[in-house]
């Protein structure tokens, strides 16, 4: 038996499986370079993107804002006083002329109050007639007394004056002249003190009627501040102009301090705004903005600014530069492009669906011949609803492209076709 040779096989299985590894290794290896170097690609069709050229003109940052119209001057209308509803003279949204009744409550307190101060006033007037009277009696029964002491003081003076000549003459005793002495002495005395009683009364009678005058006139001051109270029982209007928001109902319960509705005076309009407070620290009187209305384009201008933030909000309100837009009604929503800067030139990016992506950060940039797209990088700075501010990364005449990326994941290069 002659032994054959055997060739030996070139490619083993073990050697292909190795061959086979090391290029599953070289491939995955080839293939994350090329995808982290930038090298994937996406084929896209171009008419299902927004391709939009780089420009440069002039920019004015602005944000748009809902604004609500309102009356230019709004009185609220608050219940001076509580009490129960009796009667409605008006409905919402009548036309009210200046001190027209509105509404009438019932208060059966400030009634009675009214009543005792009214008896109160009453009887101090009694009280200082009475007071009048006495002091009036006391004076003439002072005269009365005066007189007499005069006339007394007179007699007594004539006595002693004739007592004294005869006394010199020794005519009569030093008895008798003494007496007379004595006499005249006792009624000067007396009508002395008369008259210091008389003094004393009036400043006495002065000062108590200068007291009861204040007294008086302190009541009556108490009596009409009441009656004002219950005259304000009857709710009238302030002003002329259009009652709104007015509620309330027969029976109703008022409490003091309860805001019953508001009066619109018809003297124009203006505009409350609510802006994102993001803007608080740029926002400030004399700011303007512009809204469309009935294809005509009008002007607002900032008048004041309310710094509470409410909901993530504050509030602006705006008045009419001009004439206000006919047929404007209380209530109407317009909307208003706000602007937050002077106008100057900048590199404009028109604005897209891509900012959602990439927040500005980058961007697809058409190649020269328009057949391929590439992320660049790229700084924005300020907006308005047209367009974004370009700061670095664009160039006038650059084209990119706008459109929303939500399709293309981490995709480096757009093939368009």
């Amino acid at each position: 038996m002659v032994d054959r040779i055997i060739p030996k096989k070139k490619w083993s299985r073990k050697r292909i499986m190795m061959v086979c590894g090391i290029a599953a290794v070289i491939i995955l290896i080839l293939a994350s370079v090329y995808f982290t170097s930038g090298g994937s690609k996406l084929n896209v069709d171009i008419d299902r993107i927004t391709v939009s050229a780089i420009t440069k003109g002039p920019f004015q940052e602005s944000i748009p804002v809902n604004g609500v119209i309102v009356p230019l001057t709004t009185i609220y209308l608050d219940a001076q006083e509580g009490g129960t509803v009796m009667e409605k003279y008006v409905e919402d949204g009548a036309t009210l002329t200046k001190g027209q009744p509105i509404l009438k409550l019932s208060n059966t307190d400030l009634e009675l109050q009214l009543v005792n101060q009214q008896t109160s006033v009453y009887n101090l007037l009694t009280q200082m007639q009475i007071s009048r009277n006495a002091a009036q009696q006391n004076y003439i029964t002072n005269q009365n007394n005066m007189t007499d002491a005069e006339n007394n003081l007179k007699e007594a003076e004539r006595v002693y004056n004739l007592d004294k000549y005869l006394f010199e003459k020794k005519a009569i005793g030093s008895q008798e002249y003494q007496q007379a002495v004595n006499n005249y002495n006792y009624y000067l005395q007396k009508r002395k003190l008369l008259q210091q009683s008389v003094r004393t009364d009036s400043a006495t009678n002065a000062i108590q009627a200068e007291q009861a005058k204040q007294s008086y006139e302190a009541s009556q001051q108490a009596l009409q501040l009441m009656r004002q109270k219950v005259g304000d029982l009857i709710i009238r209007s302030p002003v002329s102009g259009e009652l709104n928001s007015f509620e309330s109902q027969i029976g109703q319960n008022i409490n003091k301090g309860d805001q019953l509705g508001q009066i619109d005076e018809p003297n124009g309009f203006k505009v409350r705004v609510n802006v994102d407070e993001h803007y608080i620290s740029r926002i400030y009187p004399g700011q303007t903005g512009t809204f469309t209305f009935a294809d005509s384009t009008y002007t607002l201008k900032i008048k004041k600014v309310y710094t509470q933030v409410t909901n993530g909000s504050f509030q602006v309100d705006m008045e009419f530069q001009g004439k206000a837009p006919q047929g404007i009604r209380r209530g109407q929503t317009l909307q208003i492009l706000l602007a937050l800067s002077d106008q100057t030139q900048a590199v404009l990016l028109p604005r897209g669906g891509f900012y959602e992506q990439t927040g500005g950060n980058w961007i697809f940039e058409l190649s020269p011949d328009g057949k391929t797209a590439h992320k660049v990088n790229i700084q924005l700075g300020r907006q308005n609803p047209d367009f974004y501010e370009v700061l670095s990364g664009l160039r006038p005449g650059d084209k990119v492209i706008t459109s929303s990326y939500d399709n293309y994941g981490n995709v480096q290069e757009l093939v368009l076709k």
